[in-house]
């Protein structure tokens, strides 16, 4: 009986250090060393916050460029994030890829069916990504130049500038931020 009230004292104590200790922690460690305070980045247009840079948003307009799609919700619901859970097998996966290609290829007409990027039809694991390859949006590039009224080479300019490098040039992917990059785009029109 003993053994068990001893037991049963240091399962408590853990318990509580671990849900409210442990997370202060944490929270604490990421007031200091982590970036904005440990708050999500918002990107700003004007003075005024437009979105979290690091949740992907809705773009369909031709002047933007677009993010990888959404099996979130109803698209980009934060609160329902997670994949479609459908395999490269399934018939109804299948026909919603061939739908979202015949959609990129009518306003991007200059394309063949194989020059469309794979992540510009499938949706990523969370279905909030951020983040598109500089591939994706380099093919991108022509029609919102001609949506904006611009050349190709000064919308190819601000994705340059616009790619994220790897981590200490090793981990991780050359990648955009699809919302700070259409912030640029719209900095640039002014």
């Amino acid at each position: 009986m003993k053994t068990l009230l001893k037991s049963l004292k240091i399962t408590l104590a853990f318990c509580v250090f671990f849900s409210v200790f442990y997370i202060l922690i944490l929270w604490l460690f990421a007031q200091v060393a982590g970036p904005n305070k440990g708050n999500a980045e918002v990107a700003t247009l004007d003075g005024k916050v437009v979105g979290a840079a690091n949740v992907g948003q809705m773009f369909t307009k031709d002047i933007y460029f677009w993010g990888r799609p959404s099996s979130a919700g109803d698209g980009y619901d934060a609160t329902s994030s997670a994949g479609s859970n459908k395999g490269p097998t399934n018939q109804e996966y299948l026909d919603e890829v061939k739908a979202r290609i015949d959609t990129f290829l009518v306003h991007h007409p200059y394309l063949d069916r194989a020059d469309v990027p794979a992540e510009m039809v499938t949706a990523s694991a969370s279905g909030l990504d951020p983040n598109i390859t500089p591939r994706c949006a380099y093919v991108q590039v022509k029609r919102v130049a001609q949506a904006r009224g611009l050349t190709e080479e000064q919308v190819r300019a601000i994705v340059d500038k616009s790619i994220e490098k790897p981590f200490l040039g090793l981990l991780g992917t050359e990648k955009v931020n699809v919302l700070k990059l259409n912030i640029a785009l719209e900095e640039s029109n002014k």
